[in-house]
This record gives structure tokens, sequence and C-alpha cells, in this order.
């Protein structure tokens, strides 16, 4: 019996192609491989939880979780929905390694590797150009390393 405490850094997921949750990363929590994954390849189906366009303008336009919700359509009309299980913990990157569908039909989002997957290498999905924090991945000023496709160039499923 070892004497050398748990690692605390990191959450087991037992997921098939397995992914951990880092808990120590500079942009928080974050979804990392521990082996290679091929592109393309579906890595997970997360349930949403569809709200009412009321309770999203009453409550959760007021919490944090207004920035953690995904637009989704509700009896015809636009609200939004939180991502359940792993599709939350996905950090955002400018370049995205996965994308994601919305299947409305199933009512749960779709996650894709858009291409090779490294060991130890984080998965991130874009959150759009509309964002409340500071893009620790955006291009310095002056910086012309950047392609010209935009952030969403690169991404098809």
């Amino acid at each position: 019996m070892s004497n050398t405490p748990p690692d605390t850094s990191t959450i087991s997921l037992h997921h098939p192609h397995g992914l951990v949750i880092n808990l120590n990363t500079p942009k928080g929590r974050g979804v990392f491989a521990t082996r290679q994954i091929p592109a393309y390849t579906l890595i997970d189906i997360s349930n949403v939880l569809v709200l009412p366009p009321s309770d999203v303008e009453d409550h959760v336009r007021h919490t944090l979780l207004d920035h953690y919700t995904y637009t989704w359509p509700y009896e015809g009309r636009p609200s939004q929905a939180v991502v359940l299980g792993l599709g939350s913990m996905f950090n955002h990157h400018r370049n995205p390694n996965v994308g994601w569908t919305r299947d409305l039909e199933q009512i749960c989002v779709r996650y894709q590797t858009l291409r090779d997957i490294e060991v130890g290498e984080e998965l991130c999905i874009s959150y759009g150009s509309k964002l409340w924090f500071v893009d620790t991945d955006a291009p310095t000023p002056g910086n012309d390393s950047d392609d010209d496709e935009g952030f969403l160039g690169g991404i098809e499923i």
C-alpha cells in the first residue's frame, strides 16, 4: 500500500476515449485527452435542459449561468439551454479542435473532434465572438501569424 496521496488535479471520467477533467489549468477546469483520438470522432453526446424564454429573462440573465447556455428553440421561439455533463466542461479556443451540433429532435448536443487529438491536449470548442472574458488564445496586437479564415473558418462538420 502506498503512502502517496491521490492525484487531486484531475478527475478520471472512465471515458471510452480516455478523457479526463484537469482541475488546474490557466482557464480553470478543462477536458484533456489521455490517448490519441482520431479526427471526426464522436466524443460525447450531452443532454440539454431547454429553458422557457421567461425563465431566461427573469432569472438566468441575472446570473453567471447566462454565460454558459446555448441558443435553443423553445416552442418555436428563441431561448437558451443548459448543456449537462461533459458538454459543460469544454473551454473556449478561437481555433477549436472540437465542433458541436445541436440535435433538436433528441434534445442533445453532439461533440466531434475536428482533427487528430494528441495525448495531453485540451479539447476545446468555440464560444463564438461575443466573449465575456479575456481570450487568452487571441493573437497579440501586431502579431500577424493568424490566418485569414476567421475564427470559424476551419470548422466543418
